[in-house]
């Protein structure tokens, strides 16, 4: 048995056996657990005269909202990344560059983008929008450790993705290339991220059960 599940059944038996919280923890901390591991111990277990003490809802994980998030999190990633390099695209068409014509995108690159938009962009929307509503109408998914990683990933690279466009524009201005294509370019990456970033905060900002 691992020391959580062992931590956990001790709570538990001893809650059962009509101890006071205050005294678990406190034999807890005699014992050597950590302030952090006692009420998270207790913490597992409603308060209340009922016995035996009730769980309180955990997150859970199961391989169907795995695969689910997993295909969201695939979708989103090339809708993000066809959508930036199609926009990169377009502005080295719009506002071309002298001193660097290879960049200066092919027809088949953009439709290549375009293609994998038309697949990605509406599964991830489909997918979104599937899972959002089974939440909706059951809270407890709320709680699928699959969801709350998949969010927070998205959240960290998002994050990333603005932290690496302000140190590219910095650099940039420091060797003075600024220039108007540039420009473009670091907005074009700061809106997709600021976007991404600005959703899924509030997708993980909402009400979420005792952890």
């Amino acid at each position: 048995m691992r020391p959580a599940e062992q931590l956990s059944q001790f709570v538990a038996e001893a809650l059962a056996a009509g101890r006071s919280r205050a005294e678990i923890a406190a034999a807890l901390r005699a014992a050597g657990w950590t302030e952090t591991e006692t009420a998270e111990a207790l913490g597992a277990w409603a308060e209340g005269d009922f016995l035996p003490p009730v769980p309180r809802p955990r997150p859970y994980l199961s391989a169907r909202e795995a695969f689910v998030y997993g295909l969201m999190f695939l979708a989103l990633a090339m809708t993000t990344w066809h959508v930036t390099a199609l926009g990169f695209r377009l502005i080295d068409r719009w506002i071309p560059s002298l001193t660097d014509p290879a960049t200066y995108s092919s027809a088949d690159a953009i439709r290549w983008s375009i293609a994998s938009l038309v697949v990605f962009f509406p599964l991830f929307l489909i997918l979104n929008e599937r899972t959002a509503r089974a939440a909706r109408r059951n809270q407890g998914l709320r709680r699928s450790a699959a969801r709350r990683w998949f969010g927070h990933l998205t959240l960290f690279l998002a994050t990333l993705a603005l932290l690496g466009d302000l140190i590219a524009v910095i650099y940039a201005a420091l060797g003075g290339d600024l220039t108007l294509r540039f420009l473009a370019k670091a907005g074009l990456v700061a809106v997709t991220a600021g976007i991404v970033l600005a959703y899924f905060r509030g997708e993980m900002a909402e009400p979420d059960d005792a952890a």
